[in-house]
């Protein structure tokens, strides 16, 4: 039996231009921009990543701000609103700090509690939750959670309770409900009924990634997964974390991310998010990224 997963550990989206996604998150949300690299996989786009103002585990997510005009279609396949979490009491400051900055919100209790549903700029679907939790401010305190689009709810409850260890949620709103095993308890939804197949483009998704503590247990849950039929990617290195990706049976792109090395490993602590970090492999094309990537407003 492995290990309940216990948290989320980044997700990541793709959204529209870089600076317009800067001042979203930095400047209407409060996120510290905590590292500043490419997309390991397509290098000539930025791969901007977000959290708190400690980078705590738990609070990460991450863009790749496309400058191309390719909206995406929300659709099965993708994860679709992601939710932070604020301080009890904090709703009403939210509700006015949104609108302040021209961002329409709706009050419902998608996530089984006070939620304050609104856009990104680019259209990602977002929410903001109340939680029991006080604080000596309003700042979010991290991921309350995500909705899953599923193709397949079955199948994706079968893998995120019979092997991931969350806990089904006792909700009735038509949905599916569960939480993480860890402190964090993020909730997640999958939503029904299945929605038709989206597509990947600017305002929607990517995937999301769970943590796991080391690569250790990220081997076990590569031979586990493959025992099940999944298909699974070598481990890839991401400087940060090492990761493995696999496609769930609802068509959602699953990441288990472990949660070392850390963001400090190329800049101090103090430092991140303020210069452009290349790995290794790229470093050479240093000058040619420089020249061609936007410039960021930071």
């Amino acid at each position: 039996m492995m290990e309940a997963i216990k948290r989320i550990h980044h997700i990541t989206a793709i959204v529209g231009d870089p600076n317009e996604n800067l001042r979203f998150y930095r400047d209407v949300l409060g996120q510290r921009l905590i590292k500043q690299t490419v997309n390991f996989d397509d290098p000539g786009v930025y791969h901007l990543y977000f959290a708190d103002k400690d980078a705590t585990p738990g609070t990460v997510i991450t863009f790749f701000p496309w400058t191309n005009d390719n909206v995406g279609r929300k659709g099965s396949g993708q994860v679709g609103r992601i939710a932070y979490r604020v301080p009890a009491g904090s709703m009403d400051y939210w509700k006015k700090r949104l609108a302040d900055n021209g961002v329409e919100s709706t009050e419902t209790e998608f996530f089984g509690a006070k939620t304050l549903e609104f856009p990104d700029g680019h259209g990602l679907d977002l929410a903001i939750v109340e939680s029991a939790e006080t604080a000596d401010n309003n700042d979010i305190l991290g991921f309350h959670g995500a909705e899953l689009l599923s193709g397949n709810p079955e199948g994706t409850k079968d893998l995120l309770t019979g092997k991931m260890g969350l806990k089904a949620l006792d909700i009735d709103d038509g949905n599916q409900h569960f939480e993480t095993a860890g402190d964090e308890k993020h909730h997640i939804i999958t939503s029904l009924p299945p929605q038709p197949h989206g597509r990947f483009g600017i305002g929607t998704v990517h995937h999301i990634a769970w943590s796991v503590p080391d690569m250790d247990t990220m081997k076990e849950w590569q031979a586990a997964l493959r025992d099940d039929g999944f298909g699974v990617t070598e481990v890839r290195d991401r400087t940060y974390f090492r990761s493995i990706y696999t496609g769930e049976k609802g068509d959602i792109v699953f990441e288990f991310a472990t949660n070392g090395p850390g963001f400090d490993v190329d800049e101090d602590p103090s430092e991140l998010g303020t210069s452009l970090k290349l790995p290794e492999q790229y470093e050479h094309k240093r000058p040619e990224y420089e020249k061609t990537l936007p410039k960021l407003d930071i």
